[in-house]
């Protein structure tokens, strides 16, 4: 069963992303709403995190040396001023939409196992990741036009 090593893709892909909201919020302090929600948000997936623990506990958790590509990477840093603030997002919903397919393929497996338990974690965890998602959208449209045409 390769359940494990999605569990495994799953919780490091959560970790980074926390740890991303929170190097945005910080890096972007001169933004009180994106420095509040995306500590909001990483507060969030840290709790998704903890309702994925008794599964990986119960399946295992397995990080594949080989697939560096399906590896999400975090953030070293957030960049600076508007159109920093503008990618420095869109960073975060690339992050963002790798969890959103990865709970839907370990939902998928989840259906096949019939396992209750873990369909109704991702089934949490995806609408938080969808919410996460579409607050990402709408502040990247909001920075747009000021990063792209003033900025």
């Amino acid at each position: 069963m390769h359940l494990a090593t999605y569990l495994g893709l799953l919780h490091g892909s959560l970790r980074t992303l926390a740890d991303a909201f929170r190097e945005v919020a910080s890096g972007h302090g001169d933004e009180p709403d994106v420095r509040l929600t995306c500590h909001t948000l990483a507060n969030r997936i840290d709790r998704q995190a903890e309702k994925l623990a008794p599964v990986v506990e119960r399946y295992g958790e397995h990080r594949e040396a080989e697939p560096e590509r399906l590896h999400a990477a975090g953030l070293d840093s957030a960049r600076g001023g508007g159109v920093g603030l503008l990618r420095d997002l869109q960073d975060l919903y690339a992050l963002t939409s790798f969890t959103d397919i990865t709970w839907t393929v370990v939902g998928q497996a989840a259906q096949g196992l019939r396992d209750t338990e873990l369909i109704q974690v991702v089934h949490a965890c995806e609408q938080d990741t969808a919410r996460q998602l579409a607050w990402l959208k709408t502040r990247i449209k909001q920075s747009a036009p000021q990063a792209l045409i003033v900025g």
